[in-house]
C-alpha cells in the first residue's frame, strides 16, 4: 500500500458541477491511494452519483480538475478513460440481456483492448481475439460464473447479474475500478460474498473506489472513506475516524440523534440529480 506522501492514483481538486442554478458538487476535493479500497459516502442528495459521473467521464466538470495517475483527465470521454484503465460499473444493469454471459464479458474485454476496430472486424487480429476470449473466461471463473458462460443474461438472478457486471469490468483490466452501489438489493449472504470478491480484486492490484449506502459493508471493507454533504467534502479518513466523527453522525442522523456502535446503518434511496 502506498504511503501518504506518494501521489494519489485518483484525485479531484476543487471539483464543481452545476446544473443550471443547482450546484450538485461544490469545490470538492478527494484523493485515492493506489492499492486501496476507498469509499465515497454521504446522505441522500449529497452529490455522490454526480461526482462518480464526472470522474468517469459522463459529465464534464463545470470547474476544477480530475487527475488519474497524475494526468489531468478532466472532461475526457468514458471510452478514453477506459483505455487508460479507469473503469466504472453502474447501479443499474447495463448488461446485454439477450447476449450470453460470456459474450457480455467479451464486450467488457474490448473496453480495454488496444486492437483497432477494423482489424477485429476483418478478423486480422486473431491473437487479440483469442486473448480476449481467454481473459473473459478467466474473469468469469474469478466470480464463479464459468458454469453459466452460455446462459442468456436474462435468465440470471439479481445477485448473479451484479457479479457479472463486475466480471465485465474486470475483463477490461482496470487500474482503478469505480463501483456504483455494488451491494444494492443483496441479502446479507450475497453482500458478504461480494465483499470478499472486492477484496480479492484489490489483492490483484486493482484500486477500488465505491459509492455505497450500506454503511456496515463500507465500514468493514474500506481502507479509507470520503464523506460528502451538500456537494462538498465533510471529512476524509479511516473508517474508525469517520464512524465517530460528530459531523458525520449529524449529517446522517440529525443533531442530537442517537447511534449504535456501528455508526450510521444505511441511507436508503438513490442520489437524485445530486
Amino acid at each position: 500500500m502506498n504511503g501518504q506522501d506518494e501521489q494519489p492514483i485518483l484525485e479531484a481538486r476543487h471539483l464543481t458541477r452545476r446544473f443550471g442554478g443547482l450546484v450538485a458538487v461544490n469545490k470538492f476535493n478527494f484523493s485515492v491511494r493506489a492499492g486501496t479500497i476507498h469509499g465515497l459516502i454521504g446522505p441522500n442528495g449529497a452529490g455522490k452519483t454526480t461526482t462518480f459521473n464526472v470522474i468517469s467521464g459522463y459529465y464534464a466538470p463545470t470547474e476544477g480538475q480530475v487527475f488519474f495517475r497524475g494526468i489531468d483527465v478532466s472532461g475526457r470521454k468514458t471510452s478514453q478513460l477506459a483505455e487508460m484503465g479507469l473503469i466504472r460499473t453502474f447501479q443499474g444493469s447495463t448488461l446485454f440481456q439477450e447476449f450470453s454471459v460470456l459474450d457480455n464479458v467479451r464486450v467488457g474485454r474490448h473496453l480495454g483492448a488496444r486492437a483497432g476496430f477494423f482489424s477485429r472486424l476483418l478478423g486480422t487480429d486473431v491473437l487479440s481475439e483469442r486473448k480476449a476470449d481467454e481473459m473473459a473466461r478467466e474473469s468469469l471463473a474469478f466470480f464463479g460464473l464459468e458454469h453459466l458462460a452460455d446462459e442468456p443474461v436474462s435468465n440470471l438472478p439479481h445477485g448473479h447479474q451484479r457479479m457479472l457486471g463486475m466480471a465485465v469490468a474486470l475483463a477490461a483490466e482496470p487500474e482503478v475500478l469505480l463501483l456504483d452501489e455494488p451491494f444494492t438489493g443483496m441479502n446479507p449472504e450475497e453482500t458478504g460474498r461480494m465483499m470478499t470478491l472486492v477484496r480479492r480484486i484489490r489483492d490483484r492490484g486493482v484500486t477500488v473506489m465505491l459509492v455505497e449506502h450500506d454503511m456496515r459493508a463500507v465500514m468493514n471493507l474500506c481502507d479509507r472513506i470520503t464523506v460528502m454533504n451538500f456537494g462538498a467534502l465533510l471529512i476524509e479518513g479511516s473508517p474508525e475516524a469517520v464512524r465517530h466523527d460528530p459531523a458525520v453522525i449529524e449529517a446522517y442522523l440529525g443533531s442530537g440523534a442517537a447511534r449504535d456502535a456501528d455508526g450510521p446503518k444505511r441511507a436508503d434511496g438513490a442520489d437524485g440529480a445530486a
